[in-house]
């Protein structure tokens, strides 16, 4: 006889305990995946992080001056903190896509050390996973670059968004090595806690709802998350040797205004700045949560 007794759903909190064994299980999984799958997905990674950059890129372009209503000749400033919580807000798409869709985040894949640290991934399996994510990362991020580049979208509203582009990259190439370290671990601390989150989520309106705050919180912030940077700093680059004088004309700057815009200073923000992201994700969440809830004790 067929056994019809309903199915229980529970709906119960699922509580940061079993949110460290759904991790481990995950970091298990993801340093399993096949070679060319890891690459494709950590490919499409990049991409999205760049869709988010793109977006805040766009809403923060022009955002500091506005015309009053009814008075064309007055200027009205934003607060700088206002302008920071809509480009982060937005900037939140990116994340949203890689954990509902489907991708590989070098960052996010830093919570690997929980199931490393409890012996369930081997050294070379973690190495492995970060260094095929960390390029496949960077060659979607580059790829998106040139693309949004060739497209001329930084010449929109009047050059106000190849302006934003351009002062964004040169605030990022500008950082010393101390504080692009440290701005890197602040943001990653942020990123693997909205992972981490995600762990306690049953539903996809869950995990928008998890992502968002944490995500946007280092966006306005101001703290610094390598995969976005290598989009932030490579569309600049472009633009600044690039554009035509037209564009150049349109925003009142010449390429010489953004003087630490050089591949040298992309490679110099970039360094600090995974190292960084590596240390607040892996140390600061991952090694953390393992050694409360999977630490295996006498």
């Amino acid at each position: 006889m067929t056994d019809r007794s309903p199915q229980v759903v529970s709906l119960d909190t699922i509580l940061p305990a079993d949110m460290a064994k759904r991790a481990e299980q995950t970091g298990v999984s993801r340093a399993g995946m096949d070679t060319l799958s890891l690459f494709v997905l950590s490919t499409l990674a990049g991409a999205f992080i760049s869709f988010g950059a793109i977006f805040a890129t766009t809403v923060g372009a022009g955002a500091i001056s506005i015309a009053q209503t009814g008075a064309a000749d007055a200027q009205a400033s934003l607060p700088y903190g206002v302008v920071r919580l809509l480009m982060a807000i937005v900037f939140s798409v990116g994340l949203l896509m890689v954990v509902i869709a489907g991708a590989e985040l070098f960052t996010g894949n830093n919570m690997i050390v929980m199931a490393w640290a409890n012996g369930k991934v081997r050294t070379s399996a973690l190495l492995r996973n970060w260094t095929i994510c960390y390029f496949g990362n960077c060659f979607g991020a580059l790829g998106t670059a040139a693309l949004m580049f060739l497209t001329t979208q930084y010449t929109f509203g009047g050059g106000a968004v190849g302006l934003a582009a351009l002062s964004t990259a040169q605030a990022k190439a500008s950082l010393g090595f101390v504080p692009a370290l440290t701005l890197g671990i602040m943001c990653n601390a942020l990123v693997c806690l909205a992972v981490w989150m995600c762990h306690a989520a049953r539903t996809t309106v869950d995990r928008v709802v998890t992502i968002i705050p944490p995500i946007a919180a280092f966006v306005a912030s101001g703290f610094e998350h390598s995969i976005a940077n290598v989009y932030f700093i490579p569309v600049a680059l472009f633009i600044k040797a690039g554009a035509p004088d037209s564009f150049w004309q349109a925003i009142g700057r010449r390429p010489a205004d953004f003087p630490n815009l050089t591949w040298t200073d992309f490679i110099a923000n970039l360094m600090p700045v995974t190292l960084g992201n590596i240390i607040g994700g892996s140390v600061m969440v991952a090694a953390v949560y393992w050694f409360v809830y999977l630490r295996k004790t006498a």
